[in-house]
């Protein structure tokens, strides 16, 4: 922000590790090994994995915002039709990262003006286009749900931003717990230390007596 006398503070970057859903459809499954390979060497973790068979039932649900349209009942039974591998991959930018890798939707399209994209090269034909990618945080966040009801989908913070959580919420009680174990020098520091932050956690819940119901 600039203040009055004009100088500028530069604020520290927030760099988020952000997560995306990718889907291997029907008509890509044979190639999912080699899909994945390329998915890992374009620098993503893929952090979950799943592979399944929608019924038509689930596959609407998941494509529901599409509900109407005149594509939906063939896109529904192209996604029902065969076995698909859900992943949730992670990256900085994951969401752009991907759908800029999978290329435009329309597979025909996509190999006139985006050859190399992962659609052109995979995909059959104007609708069988062979990936799925999320297009926004919260379509990610809904999309991560439906295949992985139990993920966190909350961006992982690095660089600046985790060091200020770490110098936060993690440095004064471990600097402590480390100054004791160097006190004590046990024999086994590992277990030592971990029995030491169990123990000496400031956020440990302390547990009320009991309330007794009168008779």
């Amino acid at each position: 922000m600039t203040g009055e006398t004009g100088d500028v503070r530069m604020e520290p970057p927030h760099i988020y590790v952000e997560r995306s859903l990718a889907i291997i459809k029907p008509d890509a499954i044979h190639k999912s090994e080699e899909i994945e390979d390329i998915i890992l060497r374009s620098g993503f973790a893929v952090l979950q994995k799943r592979r399944v068979h929608l019924t038509p039932e689930q596959a609407s649900d998941f494509y529901a915002e599409h509900y109407g349209k005149l594509f939906f009942p063939s896109l529904v039974a192209y996604m029902s039709s065969g076995p698909i591998i859900a992943l949730v991959i992670a990256k900085d930018s994951a969401i752009a990262h991907w759908r800029e890798l999978i290329g435009p939707t329309n597979t025909i399209k996509a190999r006139q003006t985006h050859p190399d994209c992962l659609r052109a090269v995979y995909g059959t034909d104007d609708q069988r286009n062979a990936l799925h990618g999320s297009d926004s945080f919260s379509s990610a966040e809904r999309e991560i749900r439906f295949f992985f009801p139990d993920s966190v989908v909350e961006p992982v913070p690095i660089g600046q931003a985790a060091k200020d959580y770490l110098a936060k919420a993690v440095n004064p009680t471990l600097l402590k717990g480390l100054t004791e174990l160097c006190k004590q020098k046990p024999i086994d520091p590992v277990i030592w230390l971990a029995d030491w932050l169990l123990e000496n956690n400031p956020n440990k819940p302390r547990v009320r007596d009991p309330i007794v119901q009168e008779p």
